[in-house]
């Protein structure tokens, strides 16, 4: 898995403020390291890891905030969740992409492929407007099936 850059992770913190500035909220540093945490991982780390990680430099946060927080930013589609109920992962990258999940070890793995990530031609919708769309494959890794 290759890592963003620092000009990709530089855009996603400009774009967090600008949306939490939109919706009156303000950009504490807790809530943008948290956010930063997520947005600079290509691990799709779940919130635990997000603690253990933002801890590091901000031994004042909790596990109850880091939630809190990864759930307000979900809401503000700044983050989209991922995995499993039983193993939920956070992802930072909102470019259009699919994911793998293994069953066995509950890794996800992103997949840049149009002809895994752009969903069938949709019939004229009449119950809403899409805004997101998450397409989760599910199996056993390479990792794992050796």
């Amino acid at each position: 898995m290759i890592a963003p850059t620092s000009q990709e992770i530089a855009a996603r913190v400009k774009h967090f403020e600008r949306e939490c500035h939109r919706r009156g909220l303000r950009v504490t540093n807790q809530r943008r390291e948290i956010f930063k945490t997520v947005a600079s991982s290509k691990e799709h780390p779940s919130a635990e890891r997000v603690f253990d990680a933002v801890r590091c430099t901000m031994s004042n946060v909790s596990l109850d905030t880091v939630y809190r927080t990864l759930a307000s930013l979900e809401k503000m589609d700044l983050l989209v969740r991922v995995g499993t109920p039983e193993k939920e992962r956070f992802d930072g990258d909102l470019r259009p992409h699919a994911h793998f999940i293994c069953n066995r070890c509950g890794e996800v793995y992103d997949i840049f492929s149009p002809e895994v990530t752009t969903p069938v031609e949709l019939p004229r919708l009449t119950c809403g407007e899409v805004k997101h769309v998450n397409i989760q494959y599910k199996g056993i890794c390479k990792r794992c099936r050796k």
